[in-house]
């Protein structure tokens, strides 16, 4: 089951020109958010990120911002009966 926040509400936000390719944002996301193609990381799955500002916190290169917000305590309390899931 693949937790799910509010659709097309999310905050997140990449600049390509800052973005490195490191990868540590595909590193520390809970939820598979990110991909990385030959130029930067990429958003492939916007409406699956928690907000939980992991991503922006460990990018060394300031290339993501988001919100946090309360995306995290949403999908855990609703996806008890998947309101909030795929």
């Amino acid at each position: 089951m693949k937790m799910r926040y509010l659709k097309n509400l999310v905050t997140l936000a990449i600049t390509p020109a800052k973005c490195k390719k490191c990868g540590t944002c595909l590193n520390v996301c809970p939820h598979d958010v990110f991909t990385l193609s030959q130029t930067s990381v990429l958003i492939k799955d916007r409406d699956a990120c928690m907000e939980c500002g992991a991503c922006a916190k460990n990018c060394p290169f300031g290339a993501i911002a988001v919100d946090a917000g309360v995306g995290c305590a949403y999908a855990l309390i609703f996806s008890k009966d998947g309101t909030c899931c795929e």
